[in-house]
């Protein structure tokens, strides 16, 4: 990871907490609410600043750096390709188009999956009138698995350790984008509750794995 890598975590970090009403896509009231995780609000105490991943970090498996191409997520039917996302001009972070609900995104300026660090994928929850890619994320369960194809051919199998929903103005950025000493992977998208007035759900669901 490059000096200007670190930088642009930190910047996602701060970024996410404010844009993340983002990915809730055009702002029409949904068909149907995205099903919220058990025991949905802040499950697993963000005060105290630490992931809630387990397990011994002593024997870690880590992958060299190589781009992700593609996402699979089983339990919720989720096989699709990965496009690259940045920062957008005022340093906020960039989403998938929000009239292609269906795709899903890297944040490029991070981690790759497999690398030691917490690589995030990023996806809409609802969109142009129409379910997202992430809408059932909230559905995953610890032990669930979520696949990564890199360009280099191999394949990174993760393990969900845990799946949250917490409010966007208590967003835990150091733990989705701050560092870690094992691979792990982020996937983030929107939920809870709709403001009508706003246009936005009022939470995140963000889904915490680790590298198997």
């Amino acid at each position: 990871m490059t000096g200007s890598g670190h930088r642009a975590l930190g910047l996602a970090a701060a970024a996410l907490t404010v844009t993340g009403a983002v990915l809730v896509g055009t702002g029409v009231l949904p068909p149907a609410t995205p099903p919220a995780p058990p025991q949905a609000v802040e499950a697993s105490h963000p005060s105290r600043g630490r992931t809630p991943e387990t397990g011994s970090r002593s024997a870690a498996p880590v992958l060299p750096r190589s781009e992700p191409r593609r996402l699979d997520v089983p339990r919720i039917g989720v096989h699709v390709p990965l496009s690259r996302l940045g920062l957008n001009a005022d340093g906020t972070v960039q989403v998938p188009p929000v009239d292609r609900p269906e795709q899903a995104g890297w944040y490029a300026r991070g981690y790759t999956p497999g690398e030691r660090g917490a690589a995030v994928i990023l996806g809409h929850v609802d969109g142009d009138g129409r379910r997202g890619v992430f809408h059932d994320l909230g559905r995953l369960r610890r032990g669930d698995t979520v696949s990564v194809t890199r360009a280099d051919g191999s394949v990174a199998t993760f393990v969900v350790q845990s799946v949250e929903q917490v409010p966007k103005s208590r967003f835990p950025s150091q733990r989705v984008y701050g560092p870690l000493d094992h691979a792990g992977l982020r996937l983030v998208t929107c939920g809870g509750g709709f403001d009508r007035q706003t246009g936005h759900y009022r939470d995140n669901v963000i889904v915490y794995a680790r590298l198997a």
